[in-house]
C-alpha cells in the first residue's frame, strides 16, 4: 500500500505517546495530575495503534502471508524474548525469572498478538463487517470472565483489542477523512476535554481495564466486569476517533519516521527499564514534565534513526537491505 502521510504522522504521535506513558508510568501514583494524564493517554493511544495496524492488514489471509508475518513478527519476538531476559539480569532487574518464553517481556505482547489477529482475520473477514465487529466485542467481553485467560501468549489482549484491529481492517480512507470535517473537530476537543475533568474528579481508575490484560475478578467486578468493559470500549473509540480528527495530513518531519516504528517499539524498553532499575529520572513539577516529554521525543527519534536501523534491522527485519544500500554508495565502482 502506498505510504499515507496522515497515517504516517499518526504512528509517530502514538509511539511516541507510547514512550512517554512508559516514561510516565513510575510517577503517576504520587500526583493526581500525572494520573490523570497517564490514564487519558491509555484511554487511545493502544487502540488506535491497533487500529492503524488492521487498516494496513488489507492483503492479509493467504499462506504466503501469514509465513511472511511469523517470520516478521514471531522471529522477533523469540528473539527479543531472549535478548530482554539478559537485559534484565545484567542491570539487576529481580523478576526477569518469573517470565518464560510464552510469557511476553513487557511490550513484547504486541508482536504476539498482532501475529493472531491476522490469523483471525482469516476467518472474521468472511462474515459481513457490522457482524464481525459484533462477535469481536461479545468475545473480548466474555474473554474477562476467565481468569485463565492472561498474560500467557498474550491472550487477553488478543481477544480484547482484536475489535479495533477488525475495524481497522474495514475502514477505508474516505470514512477516515470524514474526521477532519470542522464539526467534528470541534466535538472531539470538547469530548477530549471532558474526558480528562472526568478522569481527574472521578474515583481511582484501575489502570489494568486499559491494559486488557487481567480478568474482571483481577479488576474487582468479577459480575459486572463485561458492563465496564463495554464502556471502556466505547471511551476508547470516541477518544480514538477525537485524535485521528487532529492527525495532520501533510508531509512533516516527524512523518518518514512514522514509517519505522516497529524499532522504537522494540528497542526503547532497554532504556526504559534502565531509567526505572536505577532510579534516574524523577517528576517533581512542569519542568521535570516537559524534560520527560522532550527526552521521549529525542529517544524516538534515535531508535527510528538510520544508525540504529543498520545495526538492528538484521534481528527486526532479518535483513540487511539498509547496509547494503549504503555499501553500494560507499563503493560505487563494486557494483
Amino acid at each position: 500500500m502506498k505510504r499515507n502521510a496522515y497515517f504516517d504522522n499518526a504512528k509517530f504521535i502514538l509511539i511516541y505517546l507510547v514512550v512517554f506513558g512508559h516514561m510516565l508510568q513510575p510517577f503517576v501514583q504520587d500526583s493526581q495530575s500525572l494520573n490523570t494524564l497517564y490514564t487519558w493517554i491509555y484511554t487511545f493511544h493502544m487502540p488506535v495503534f491497533i487500529f492503524l495496524a488492521g487498516f494496513f492488514a488489507k492483503g492479509a489471509g493467504s499462506l504466503a502471508y501469514i509465513t511472511k508475518l511469523a517470520k516478521k513478527l514471531l522471529v522477533p519476538y523469540i528473539i527479543f524474548q531472549v535478548i530482554y531476559t539478559g537485559y534484565y539480569l545484567a542491570i539487576g532487574k529481580q523478576n526477569w525469572l518469573a517470565d518464560s518464553i510464552f510469557y511476553p517481556h513487557w511490550s513484547l505482547w504486541f508482536l504476539v498478538s498482532l501475529f493472531c489477529w491476522h490469523i483471525l482475520l482469516i476467518f472474521y473477514k468472511k462474515l459481513p463487517p457490522s457482524l464481525s465487529v459484533v462477535i469481536a466485542v461479545q468475545v473480548g467481553l466474555i474473554v474477562g470472565y476467565f481468569g485463565q485467560v492472561g498474560h500467557t501468549f498474550s491472550l487477553s489482549r488478543t481477544f480484547v483489542f482484536f475489535p479495533f484491529f477488525l475495524l481497522g481492517y474495514w475502514i477505508t480512507v474516505e470514512q477516515v477523512k470524514v474526521l477532519k470535517h470542522v464539526r467534528v473537530k470541534i466535538a472531539s476537543l470538547v469530548f477530549m476535554a471532558i474526558m480528562a475533568v472526568g478522569i481527574y474528579y472521578a474515583p481511582d481508575i484501575n489502570s489494568g481495564w486499559l491494559l486488557a490484560s487481567k480478568s474482571y475478578g483481577q479488576l474487582g467486578l468479577p459480575e459486572y466486569g463485561g458492563i465496564a468493559r463495554f464502556f471502556v470500549y466505547v471511551t476508547s473509540a470516541l477518544m480514538g476517533m477525537s485524535i485521528l480528527a487532529w492527525i495532520p495530513q501533510r508531509e512533516l518531519i516527524i512523518t518518514s519516521y512514522g514509517s519505522r516504528t516497529l524499532y522504537v517499539y522494540l528497542l526503547h524498553g532497554f532504556f526504559i527499564q534502565f531509567f526505572r532499575q536505577y532510579d534516574l529520572l524523577s517528576v517533581d513539577g512542569i519542568i521535570d514534565l516537559l524534560g520527560i516529554g522532550l527526552l521521549s521525543c529525542l529517544l524516538v527519534f534515535l531508535l527510528a534513526s538510520k544508525p540504529i536501523r543498520i545495526v538492528w534491522q538484521p534481528l527486526i527485519e532479518g535483513r540487511v537491505t539498509i547496509l547494503r544500500r549504503l555499501w553500494k554508495q560507499l563503493n560505487p565502482r563494486q557494483t
